[in-house]
């Protein structure tokens, strides 16, 4: 089995900085794409930012030039760097992953992690 760890989330004011990491284990062959998504109350999931393997990026037009996404491969690890935070920025973050497993087969599956709170508020 898969499992993505999230961690770094919390209450911040509006200006200040998180970073939120993500963390893959388990019966990993390779990872594709790692990315954050986002989900604040009644609205659609929707996408922060995500990386390929070889360290493409690309970011939702509202997040460019605040938030960085990187990743270290040797420890299937992503992170979100999210400077100058705004309260429109609240939501629960969830950390995706395009993750290939050997199951009789070669498998690419997403996986999600539980998702961590980010709160902008004076």
């Amino acid at each position: 089995q898969v499992q993505l760890v999230e961690s770094g989330g919390g209450l911040v004011q509006p200006g200040g900085s998180l970073r939120l990491s993500c963390a893959a284990s388990g019966s990993i062959l390779s990872i594709n794409t790692m990315g954050w998504y986002r989900q604040a109350p009644g609205q659609q999931r929707d996408l922060v930012a995500r990386i390929t393997s070889t360290g493409s990026t690309n970011y939702a037009d509202s997040v460019k030039g605040r938030f960085t996404i990187s990743r270290v491969n040797a420890r299937n690890t992503v992170y979100l760097q999210m400077n100058s935070l705004r309260p429109e920025d609240t939501a629960v973050y969830y950390c995706h992953a395009a993750i290939t497993i050997y199951s009789g087969r070669y498998n690419l599956t997403n996986y999600w992690g539980q998702g961590t709170q980010v709160t902008v508020s004076s």
